[in-house]
């Protein structure tokens, strides 16, 4: 809490300077209107900021709240730091007895404006649309029986964003029915903070359906540890609530386990592993402890939350013979223009399918819900639709 607050008051003092150099630039205008709906428009945001900071110091603030009054105070931030900015720069010339670019500051204004209106078409609009991206996967290691098989893929639902309201998840459930997958994997993050959030989620969740079965794991926020407990036995107890309601929608929830799939005379196995990633974020799975009793002569496909486990233990790695990862954790950071995305300073498979040297593949999704801000701009919440190909 105390480097979220040290984060807030740096972003309050950055806004501070922002409107200093906004208001001088308005008092040099005539009239006062501007003046006027600016000096209103500023006080209500640090009013929702230091309402925000207010609330993180409960013990049980409500989330969904605090979400939206950050995100409202960043909306104006942002786009106020980039005006300044470009307008600085334009000014330049006036050091060396020029004028102002007037172009730089007028490009600045626009995209501001852009800035401001993106941010809020990603919050209220594109984060409730969904997009199905189509992948084919090609290996040799598939067999013949599995050739053509489908799986759909989501990820990252992060439900206590939604509160109490289905809509989204409903509607991503009959998407994903609809695709009419063989199988159905969710790639971990279902909930927030804790396992109540998942409560109002479980029967829209349950209609998940395939004929190879839907299988799950946990990701990072699935543990309890991003909220205060009065005990480490509090914190066990919600983790344990978390697992018995993924467990209720009849779906199966692989801990360090594997599953074996038939077809005919051909195999293939499913294995899934608790949360393996790099400090900060929790980490407690272990590859080898769901590896064993697999026959490794079987193509495997691993269901594992983070995508650098894939970079740190299965790329590259012909011990592990592992023909398909499936991961998410990234959200491409919800910001996703031109197929270029921010997580690619993060991550080096930020989102989308990788190839390693000897053929083994990732593929990261980039989640359907949000977490931290409720805006997707680009990056739309994604089902994945998986097609194995054998190879010749």
């Amino acid at each position: 809490m105390r480097f979220q607050l040290l984060t807030a008051i740096v972003a309050i003092l950055v806004c501070l300077l922002a409107d200093l150099y906004i208001y001088m630039h308005l008092r040099r205008r005539p009239g006062t209107a501007a003046r006027t709906v600016y000096t209103v428009v500023t006080l209500l945001q640090y009013a929702a900021i230091v309402t925000a900071i207010v609330m993180s110091r409960l013990h049980s603030p409500n989330l969904i709240v605090m979400m939206w009054l950050i995100f409202g105070f960043l909306s104006l931030l942002v786009p106020k730091i980039v005006w300044v900015l470009f307008n600085l720069i334009a000014s330049v010339p006036r050091a060396f007895g020029h004028g102002r670019m007037r172009w730089l500051s007028l490009t600045g204004t626009a995209l501001a404006v852009l800035l401001f209106g993106g941010m809020w078409w990603g919050a209220l609009v594109n984060r409730n649309r969904i997009a199905v991206s189509r992948v084919t996967v090609e290996s040799r290691d598939w067999p013949k029986a599995f050739d053509g098989m489908t799986i759909a893929q989501i990820s990252d639902l992060h439900v206590g964003t939604w509160g109490s309201d289905t809509t989204f998840v409903s509607k991503l459930v009959d998407r994903v029915n609809g695709l009419h997958p063989d199988m159905i994997v969710f790639t971990g993050d279902i909930v927030n903070r804790q396992s109540d959030e998942f409560a109002p989620f479980v029967k829209p969740f349950s209609r998940l359906s395939a004929p190879d079965g839907v299988y799950a794991i946990l990701g990072n926020h699935d543990y309890s540890v991003y909220k205060w407990w009065p005990s480490d036995s509090a914190r066990e107890a919600d983790h344990s609530q978390l697992i018995e309601m993924h467990r209720s929608t009849g779906h199966r929830l692989l801990l360090d386990e594997n599953v074996k799939l038939g077809r005919g005379n051909d195999s293939i196995v499913v294995i899934g592993v608790e949360n393996i990633s790099k400090p900060p974020y929790y980490s407690c799975g272990s590859l080898s402890r769901a590896y064993r009793a697999v026959n490794d002569s079987l193509p495997k496909i691993l269901l594992s939350h983070d995508p650098n486990h894939w970079l740190d233990e299965v790329a590259d790695n012909r011990e592990t013979n592992i023909a398909l990862t499936l991961s998410g954790h990234t959200h491409a950071m919800q910001i996703q223009v031109g197929g270029l995305t921010p997580a690619s300073w993060m991550y080096r498979t930020p989102w989308g399918l990788y190839t390693d040297s000897i053929g083994r593949h990732l593929y990261v999704n980039r989640g359907s819900g949000t977490v931290g801000m409720p805006m997707r701009l680009g990056a739309t919440p994604e089902i994945t639709l998986i097609t194995l190909k054998r190879a010749d």
